[in-house]
């Protein structure tokens, strides 16, 4: 004979409160007992439900998404394939490990003045999370972030204008990924939406997810080097052409330095040799500047 338990019991057999019982089969968590004159009675189901709710808490779903998961399981959908999808989903988009840092590190890192502002601003941000326990160590989900905004205040950028420069760019990348989950929405997803969600196409889900990760990210990756390559090299000819480049080079007595990336260098190098590679830039310069002359003297003039 299957065990029955009052609602004492079952909060002692399952470790959770009595009050916590009663506000789970108020969300709708946990199905209503079996009512037996004056007394509620509960059974094994009950106890496993409370067991699976705890277990879902601990791996930190909320009770909004419990609620859902368990729909799926009580509408014969299969729990099993929908918790892989969410664990895909979930998991990370990407290599990166988590890593720590001490305050004391921070400093270190960021002009050697402790700034409780800006550490505040960062854990607002996400960039550092504030460990339990710890006032003098924080958790950093992705170094890699950290280690930009390192370099770019070593380079001279202020605390606050990185600050509001990831801001900006968060908005943006946020954009797009709105944008980009809207076409693997429609072209992929949809085949998995239009009818009841089994184990079966929860898991082709999930596998296509774990698939598409590794595209969005090199798509991105992609774009961005093609964006920063024609950007940068707008950027750079305006300033070989503009007069306080000019003015630039007269100060300096006819001569500037100007850096230019290794990659340019390298193949400079292969066309011209090591030897070559200040001669073929100076003429490069020089016809540039040539042609955006003789340009101007080609163009009607305005007004």
């Amino acid at each position: 004979m299957a065990p029955e338990y009052r609602i004492e019991d079952l909060a002692q057999a399952s470790g959770a409160t009595v009050r916590t019982i009663r506000g789970y089969q108020d969300r709708g968590l946990l199905p209503a007992p079996e009512r037996r004159g004056r007394a509620n009675v509960y059974g094994p189901d009950h106890l496993f439900r409370l067991r699976q709710i705890a277990g879902l808490l601990d791996r930190g779903y909320t009770l909004a998404s419990i609620k859902e998961l368990l729909d799926a399981w009580d509408t014969g959908r299969g729990l099993g394939g929908v918790l892989g999808l969410v664990a895909e989903v979930h998991g990370p988009w990407t290599g990166e490990r988590a890593g720590r840092i001490t305050r004391a590190q921070l400093t270190a890192k960021f002009g050697g003045e402790a700034d409780d502002r800006a550490i505040g601003e960062a854990v607002e941000l996400g960039v550092l999370e504030r460990l339990p326990g710890s006032d003098e160590e924080f958790g950093v989900p992705s170094p890699q972030e950290l280690a930009v905004a390192v370099e770019l205040y070593a380079a001279g950028v202020p605390l606050t204008a990185i600050a509001a420069q990831l801001r900006e760019v968060r908005g943006q990348v946020e954009q797009m990924t709105s944008r980009f989950l809207e076409f693997t929405t429609e072209h992929v997803f949809a085949r998995y939406l239009g009818h009841p969600r089994t184990t079966d196409a929860a898991d082709d889900a999930a596998s296509m997810v774990r698939r598409l990760k590794p595209l969005a990210q090199q798509t991105v990756e992609v774009e961005l080097a093609r964006a920063m390559r024609m950007f940068a090299t707008r950027h750079l000819e305006g300033h070989l052409a503009s007069g306080a480049y000019a003015e630039a080079v007269h100060a300096a007595g006819g001569e500037v330095a100007v850096q230019l990336p290794a990659s340019t260098i390298n193949a400079v190098e292969k066309l011209v040799g090591p030897k070559g590679v200040g001669a073929f830039i100076a003429a490069a310069t020089e016809r540039e500047v040539n042609k955006r002359t003789l340009d101007s003297l080609a163009s009607p003039p305005r007004g």
